[in-house]
């Protein structure tokens, strides 16, 4: 099975570019309703990802602010507490499967490291899902 089969491609992606201000991630994560949101820098690379809590926590510890004043804050001062891995566009299922494990969603990068898209917890169940559907009713018929 191949990467692309389950890829979600930027275009349809919700991300954070690195230069981005705290308010800006915050107002971007607010209207995607996700709790976890890829960032890229200006060549497009997969910088990491932002989470709620590691918005919350840099709040939190380091600044007492206002909406307003979080214009001036660039998300890179952010510090993430959780490393979401990128697998390559030519990974395969079984690094599909394993990374996506202990994260929502899996960013994917080509050769040049160029965040691409990502591949969804989700879409990876469901196929699993099915592929288990269509054995049982093969051993049934």
């Amino acid at each position: 099975m191949n990467v692309l089969f389950f890829l979600k491609p930027k275009s349809e992606v919700v991300y954070l570019k690195d230069e981005y201000t705290l308010r800006q991630a915050i107002e971007k994560m607010e209207r995607s309703s996700y709790s976890a949101i890829p960032m890229i820098n200006r060549m497009g690379e997969y910088v990491g990802t932002v989470t709620e809590g590691d918005l919350l926590w840099t709040i939190k510890e380091r600044y007492n602010i206002s909406l307003k004043d979080a214009e001036d804050i660039p998300i890179l001062s952010v510090n993430r507490h959780i490393r979401f891995e990128p697998i390559s566009v030519n990974a395969d299922m079984e690094d599909i499967v394993t990374t996506a494990m202990n994260q929502n969603f899996v960013p994917v990068i080509d050769d040049k490291k160029v965040f691409i898209g990502i591949i969804t917890r989700k879409d990876i169940i469901e196929f699993c899902y099915n592929q288990y559907k269509s054995c049982r009713g093969e051993a049934a018929g």
